[in-house]
């Protein structure tokens, strides 16, 4: 008989009609990367709660339990999840934390002087800020926040695509044409906002469809994924930044001081 409350007889919300609708242009195992990870990130299952066994992913996705086991793998290398044998794949989302002080003006502006030839506005709206973004600005759920989505291109190709949230008290100063021209560090020093510090977490990540075609990169390709957020003086979250990068076009250099625990 199975335990009441156990983890694993929670109902899983992965439909396989699912992957009918999204397995289109991408290998199978993607697709159910990407609605695990989904799910992951939007709460549904939270830190150690158990994800579905291959045997249950394959079943509910009509695919092989080699791509189940694929698709859990990447989950766990993509550092939201641990496998433990005869356990299953547990998620973890916690992890230990490293801090980098930085002058994050200059820092985000070091685009525009290292190799950045221009820049492309994919979308420039306002929108309600879901719970995650909410709490990364440490606004209430529904706050009307600036989305933008911009792709800076080098010589070398596109190498960052930036997904940023501004509170929209702060984000009405400045329009579509002006992001296209400029960074958004550059904007808010216009508007008098001055950034003095930034929280980060780094991970990896794989491209799915609509980011591996404006990366030029292929589906499920390893991406370095940088989530930002920037206070100004008055301790307040004024950004969130989500970034991604194709490995083969970014490096991410840091020079840490003597002091620094190892």
């Amino acid at each position: 008989m199975k335990k009441a409350g156990s983890p694993r007889n929670k109902t899983s919300p992965l439909r396989s009609r699912e992957i009918v609708e999204r397995g289109k242009g991408g290998p199978l195992y993607q697709h159910i990367f990407e609605t695990l990870r989904d799910q992951i990130q939007s709460g549904h299952y939270k830190d150690g709660a158990f994800l579905p066994g291959e045997t249950e992913v394959a079943g509910r996705f009509g695919v092989s339990r080699i791509t189940a086991k694929r698709a859990l793998d990447e989950i766990a290398a993509a550092g939201m999840a641990v496998r433990e044998q005869g356990r299953g794949t547990i998620v973890r989302r916690t992890s230990r934390q490293t801090t980098v002080s930085a002058v994050v003006a200059n820092f985000q502006n070091s685009m525009q002087r290292d190799g950045a030839n221009f820049v492309r506005l994919y979308e420039f709206s306002q929108a309600s800020a879901d719970k995650e973004v909410a709490d990364y600005l440490g606004l209430a759920e529904g706050t009307q926040v600036q989305r933008a989505i911009r792709v800076w291109h080098s010589e070398m190709g596109p190498f960052s695509h930036l997904t940023t949230f501004v509170p929209i008290d702060i984000a009405n100063s400045w329009t579509a044409a002006d992001l296209e021209k400029a960074t958004l560090a550059t904007l808010m020093e216009r508007r008098g906002v001055h950034l003095v510090r930034a929280e980060e977490s780094i991970t990896a990540t794989l491209a799915d469809e609509i980011v591996a075609q404006r990366l030029q990169v292929n589906i499920g390709a390893p991406l370095l994924s940088i989530k930002r957020r920037i206070f100004n003086e008055a301790n307040r979250v004024v950004e969130l930044v989500w970034a991604l990068h194709p490995a083969e076009r970014y490096n991410y250099d840091i020079s840490i001081k003597q002091g620094a625990t190892s």
